[in-house]
């Protein structure tokens, strides 16, 4: 079986590239870099022609609102264009736990823009909504930090690992479309603020973590429901301690 993965080179992309062929599949990796380009559509026709599978784990180089737009519509309709053409049989796309409700935020208006295109498209689909990676922690502290203080709300997060999410996209991919989303989550509830006390602490990072529950999480305002599941999800196994501890292993 042929398998195409858009973003193939990305965090997510490369464990699901390693593991489909650690499980002998043919995986074609899909990124400008090896000449395939959603967005301008090159190479696109080639890379789906006989693949049964396209997972799509792209992400827009730019989180500006109108950028991080047009980049999940114009990626989105170029591909789904393109597999519609060549009949693949199931479209695979990464998408984020709360998508529904946190629209205030450009970034999750175009995942949900992302999310509806796959809908009306005519190829088979799952998508699997995850909540954030453990690996994007640097990343929200970088965003929060003013001077030496990083503004967080106390809101729960459900974080996972990258290694358990694409295990998840891995298995998907061996599975039939169920024409759906579903959520995928790591086994810990926990406030965010207090989570990037934990890994700061950790770290030996000296920045102060100020608890404000007006703090906005990328643009949007947060609870306790918005970037967790609500109802059923597939839970991961990997928390937050085993997931530190591996990442400062030696590799």
């Amino acid at each position: 079986m042929k398998i195409l993965i858009i973003g193939g080179s990305g965090l997510i992309g490369s464990k699901v590239v390693a593991n489909l062929r650690q499980l002998g599949y043919e995986v074609l990796v899909g990124s400008p870099s090896t000449g395939i380009n959603t967005m301008t559509g090159e190479g696109l026709a080639d890379a789906v022609k006989g693949a049964q599978v396209v997972i799509d784990l792209s992400n827009s180089p730019s989180f500006e609102d109108q950028a991080v737009l047009d980049f999940f519509e114009t990626s989105g309709r170029n591909l789904l264009a393109a597999e519609a053409a060549a009949g693949v049989r199931h479209h695979i796309a990464l998408s984020v736990v709360g998508t529904e409700r946190m629209l205030e935020s450009g970034y999750f208006r175009a995942k949900m823009a992302q999310e509806n295109l796959i809908k009306a498209s005519r190829v088979p689909y799952t998508i699997v909504r995850s909540t954030q990676f453990f690996e994007f922690l640097a990343g929200i502290a970088q965003y929060g930090t003013v001077g030496n203080e990083i503004r967080l709300s106390p809101a729960h997060v459900q974080p996972i690992s990258s290694d358990d999410i694409a295990a998840i996209v891995s298995d998907t991919a061996l599975a039939q479309p169920i024409n759906d989303t579903f959520d995928a989550a790591g086994p810990e509830k926990v406030g965010l603020a207090e989570l990037m006390k934990r890994y700061l602490s950790a770290l030996g990072d000296r920045r102060i973590v100020v608890t404000d529950a007006n703090a906005a999480y990328y643009g949007a305002q947060i609870n306790d429901q918005s970037l967790t599941p609500i109802g059923e999800a597939r839970i991961a196994t990997t928390g937050f301690a085993a997931w530190l501890s591996k990442s400062q292993s030696p590799q």
